[in-house]
């Protein structure tokens, strides 16, 4: 039969399908090489640290075992620390005069060892503020993998749709590539290259060859990714950046402890756990993932994760787990402030259904979530509102801000336990459950699981921390932030002592002498003209210093006084200021607003509203007006900003007034928390 393309179509044809298996193989390569450029990407930040580190060590280190090694010689050379010395080969110690050839191995030998030592217990930070050659690298590294995977995933759905039917037209078509070898094929099999041919010149013009050019090309653009490019997705999507370092370069964030504290007959239980996060809209971290198998395997338990690590997006994974195997109800209680908060961080991380039971209309909307399913969002100020019958069961009670509960006889807490009957499970959560008193952490354990808490009812906490944790961890578990959230920015915290003008002397004295104490704790802010007051100078300061560092700013103070006076005198650089009399949904949109603000915007508000519940990570420093008598009330304002997914090193600024009363609560603070850690570790 008379064939309808020429030796030279057929082989141009098969040259231009080879092409684009070859690019669709190079595709899915990429994986592997950009896991590869991580780990050497990785291991040259640590040697960078470790390098760093070895500077501030002093040559004479290698005699800490009296070795006896010239250490003088060394120095008249140059070589004063051991970072001087690491790089050093033995022939260039040896070359030294008065040290041995046997001598420099040796020397060789243990700098080797203490840099390996110290390479172990190094681990490595990511952050927007500490850019070099090798924190760049590694970071373009992940954003090439990153972003390179649902390429791969098309290009496997593209092979695996095509390729066997390619594979077979090409070889069909291969007697066509020749003139003698047409002549010698059977009519049957000229027939199935004629058909190959159409067939392959068909599918040069369809989706195949279209979608195969796309992503060669995108996968181009992706391998030539540029440092700035990397940084800034890096910005956008940092806990998925350190996901894919942990998955390839395990124990480089020194978060290797699998079982994060649990007792090892428990952890292997929980590690059995079964999690089902389909329905769930964000990655979790691996130590989230590990809380929320806790969870569903105890039932009913207090988390007491650090502020910061993602307790509530937990609570959001929990139930969407319980939703895919057959659960429909669910109730959060939480402090009004945060509802909207809740809501909102519900709708956004999961396809979960929500219903906000709070203020006028909350008994139609309570009717609504008992005949549609889905989770209800309350507050404590509603749960005496919140009845069900009494045959009503749903799956899970989710407590935020437990704390708030700790009293046995305060109504709210009655009203939770009736709420609590009908639950199969609960979660309760805070940050702070423990303040200084193991008594009120056990009357939370008591609701939910009463043989635990008289187990440790009369144990003497301090004295046996080891044996009360061990007991208490089938119900209560804390990780804490340096623990498993290793890789954030740093935290830089700071005294701004100022000293009294004379007229704000005049001030503070006289609110002492006449026992005004509140107006005492407002020294310095209590002057009338902020312009004459010492920490509103150094607050100016700060914020002109933030802003040509390209930040934001969260002032926080416990005084509504000294809140309208900041507002009053930063003007436009502010924002509207929340307190507690701002609804909650007013709260969100501010906070929404301030992450759209430039750099050196601030956001003013009272520490005992804006301190909790709210994520603010689009500020970087926090100033406090005056100190407080919680390290708790601190530390949650300072998580607002210092929470998971911070990309920035945070600085925290305390103004403090030097032989005021100030100086007293610092130090009532610093051993309140002395005191709270001892107990909570």
């Amino acid at each position: 039969m008379a064939r309808t393309f020429t030796p030279k179509d057929a082989k141009r044809l098969i040259e231009q399908h080879k092409d684009i298996q070859s690019g669709l193989t190079k595709i899915e390569q990429l994986s592997a090489r950009y896991e590869n450029e991580i780990r050497e990407a990785a291991k040259a930040l640590v040697g960078r640290e470790v390098l760093e580190q070895l500077k501030n060590v002093p040559i004479e280190e290698i005699n800490r075992e009296k070795r006896g090694f010239k250490t003088k010689l060394l120095r008249e050379y140059g070589y004063c620390t051991l970072a001087d010395i690491s790089g050093a080969s033995v022939y260039s110690i040896a070359s030294i005069r008065g040290i041995s050839e046997d001598t420099a191995y040796s020397i060789h030998h243990v700098v080797k060892g203490l840099v390996d030592k110290t390479s172990q217990n190094t681990k490595i930070r990511l952050s927007l503020d500490n850019k070099n050659v090798e924190s760049t690298r590694l970071i373009v590294a992940l954003s090439k993998y990153r972003q390179v995977q649902p390429h791969i995933e098309s290009e496997r759905q593209l092979i695996s749709s095509h390729n066997r039917k390619v594979g077979y037209a090409l070889e069909d078509l291969q007697p066509g590539t020749g003139r003698l070898s047409w002549f010698f094929t059977s009519g049957r099999n000229k027939q199935k290259a004629e058909e190959s041919f159409r067939y392959l010149t068909d599918l040069l013009s369809s989706d195949y060859a279209k979608e195969a050019e796309r992503l060669q090309q995108e996968t181009l653009h992706i391998d030539q990714l540029q440092g700035s490019e990397g940084w800034k997705d890096f910005s956008e999507n940092s806990i998925r950046f350190f996901n894919i370092l942990e998955d390839i370069a395990p124990g480089i964030l020194g978060t290797d402890d699998a079982v994060y504290g649990l007792p090892e007959d428990l952890a292997r239980e929980i590690q059995k756990e079964c999690f089902f996060p389909d329905g769930l809209l964000c990655e979790l971290r691996r130590y989230q993932e590990w809380g929320v198998k806790y969870i569903l395997h105890q039932e009913r338990v207090l988390l007491g994760d650090e502020m910061g690590l993602g307790k509530t997006v937990q609570a959001i994974a929990t139930m969407v787990s319980l939703k895919n195997t057959g659960a429909t109800h669910f109730v959060v209680v939480c402090p009004a402030s945060v509802i909207s908060n809740w809501c909102r961080e519900i709708r956004r991380h999961s396809l979960l259904s929500v219903t906000k039971v709070h203020g006028a209309g909350r008994t139609s909307a309570l009717k609504s979530w008992i005949q549609t399913g889905g989770v209800a969002v309350t507050t404590y100020e509603t749960t005496g509102f919140f009845t069900l019958e009494n045959d009503f069961r749903f799956t899970l009670l989710v407590i935020d801000e437990a704390h708030y509960i700790k009293n046995p006889e305060a109504r709210r807490t009655i009203n939770v336990k009736t709420i609590g009957n009908h639950a199969d499970r609960m979660l309760f959560m805070t940050g702070t459950a423990l303040e200084n008193k193991v008594d009120e952490m056990i009357s939370l354990i008591r609701i939910l699981q009463p043989n635990v808490a008289a187990q440790v009812q009369s144990m003497a906490f301090l004295s046996s921390a080891p044996q009360f944790r061990e007991r208490v961890a089938p119900v209560y578990y804390r990780r804490k932030r340096e623990d498993v959230l290793t890789e954030l920015p740093e935290l830089i915290e700071s005294k701004e002592w100022c000293v009294l003008s004379g007229e704000e002397e005049a001030v503070y004295e006289a609110s002492v002498l006449g026992k005004h104490y509140a107006e005492a704790r407002r020294v310095s802010w209590s002057v009338d003209d902020l312009h004459k007051s010492s920490k509103a100078k150094r607050l100016l300061e700060l914020i002109e210093e933030a802003e040509s560092d390209n930040r934001k700013i969260i002032v926080f103070s416990y005084f509504l006084d000294t809140i309208r006076k900041l507002c009053d005198l930063l003007e436009d650089k502010c924002m509207n200021p929340i307190n507690g009399s701002v609804s909650p949904n007013r709260r969100q949109e501010i906070i929404d607003e301030f992450e759209n603000a430039p750099a050196g915007t601030v956001l003013p508000a009272q520490i005992q509203a804006g301190g909790t519940g709210l994520n603010i990570q689009a500020a970087s420093v926090v100033i406090l007006c005056e100190p407080q008598f919680k390290p708790s009330i601190e530390n949650q304002a300072i998580s607002r900003a210092y929470r998971m997914g911070q990309t920035r090193n945070v600085l925290v600024y305390r103004l403090l007034c030097e032989d005021t009363v100030d100086e007293k609560i610092i130090s009532m603070l610093e051993e309140k928390q002395k005191i709270f850690d001892a107990f909570a570790d």
